[in-house]
């Protein structure tokens, strides 16, 4: 009996690894077909812009803005989403950062209506890496015309705004961080892996898994607030062609990139509010007080019954301690009363 049994574990081990090596090769690569292109996909909002990246025909940044008839001298504050979400996540409060100067809010590379990537596109630098998103924000800012601006971020989008400011500080006046993704915790492999076949392949799956906004829920405290209208521009990038290899990419350049930021906190100069909702499921409240604590020069604002987007789920609320900071001028101050 002891035989047959070592025999029957070692048919399973095989199995188990044939198809650990071979299953990921069911996975297709053919591109999702009958899409459009993104100027098809585009609102009466919508712009366009080329940006420049080395080893790329230049890279479409899909946007919108709040600048007209604002003076050139007016604050200018750029909107960065997080994490498969794109620019529309700042819309119940785009006006209201246009009430105080410019705003912009583009679609980081490969979401939204933005580039789609696929490896073919480019020769040089992976467009989807860390050092490149960096290059492509003031890339943006150049071919917009901003010089100086106020980053703020979501989750990744958050990490995206401090990394920035760390790189050119002179190119940023102050930060505002939501719920930044600096602790929390990711799985990480060595590049070597991620660059398997096999792994490819599983990162375009889960590429297109999340793609259908399977993070929307997640991200509010309460998800019956997500309505239909939402879901529906939250997966705005499925109408373009391309996208599921464009996210499969990023997915796979982000395997083996850790977030490392925490360690490089003391050196943010800027004023910086950090805002994050109670509820959050994503990055935990603690996180983010973690994150306040090695600032210099932070503020934090913890908002009651809120999310990890608290600028969709709760704007009002979320505008309140933005537009308190701002006229406070900025710097540092202790939470208002009943903040946590």
């Amino acid at each position: 009996m002891g035989l047959w049994l070592l025999r029957i574990l070692g048919v399973a081990l095989a199995l188990v690894a044939g198809l650990l090596l071979l299953g990921p090769f069911l996975i297709s690569t053919v591109p999702i077909g009958g899409l459009g292109t993104a100027a098809s996909a585009a609102t009466e909002q919508s712009r366009f812009v080329r940006v420049p990246f080395s080893g790329t025909d230049g890279v479409e940044i899909h946007y919108v803005t709040r600048s007209e008839g604002a003076p050139r001298d007016a604050p200018v504050f750029v909107l960065l989403h997080g994490f498969t979400f794109d620019a529309s996540t700042w819309d119940q409060v785009l006006d209201r950062f246009g009430a105080e100067g410019r705003v912009y809010a583009y679609d980081q590379i490969p979401y939204g209506r933005s580039a789609k990537l696929a490896r073919a596109d480019w020769q040089a630098a992976n467009p989807y890496s860390k050092e490149a998103a960096i290059a492509q924000l003031f890339s943006f800012m150049d071919a917009v015309g901003i010089e100086r601006a106020t980053l703020v971020g979501n989750s990744s989008g958050g990490t995206l705004a401090a990394e920035a400011a760390l790189a050119r500080p002179e190119r940023v006046d102050r930060l505002i961080l939501v719920a930044p993704w600096v602790y929390a915790r990711r799985p990480t492999i060595p590049a070597w892996l991620a660059e398997t076949p096999q792994m490819r392949r599983l990162s375009l799956l889960i590429a297109r898994k999340l793609g259908e906004a399977v993070l929307l829920d997640y991200s509010y405290a309460d998800p019956q607030r997500v309505d239909a209208a939402r879901r529906s521009r939250a997966t705005a990038h499925t109408q373009v062609q391309g996208w599921d290899i464009a996210w499969g990419e990023l997915l796979n350049r982000s395997l083996s990139s850790p977030v490392e930021l925490s360690g490089r906190l003391a050196e943010l100069t800027q004023p910086v509010l950090l805002l994050t909702g109670d509820q959050d499921r994503l990055v935990p409240v603690a996180d983010t007080r973690r994150v306040a604590q090695g600032l210099p020069n932070g503020r934090l604002e913890v908002l009651p019954g809120c999310g990890h987007v608290p600028q969709e789920e709760c704007p009002d609320a979320f505008w309140r301690a933005v537009s308190n900071w701002l006229m406070a001028g900025s710097g540092p101050a202790r939470s208002a009363p009943g903040v946590r």
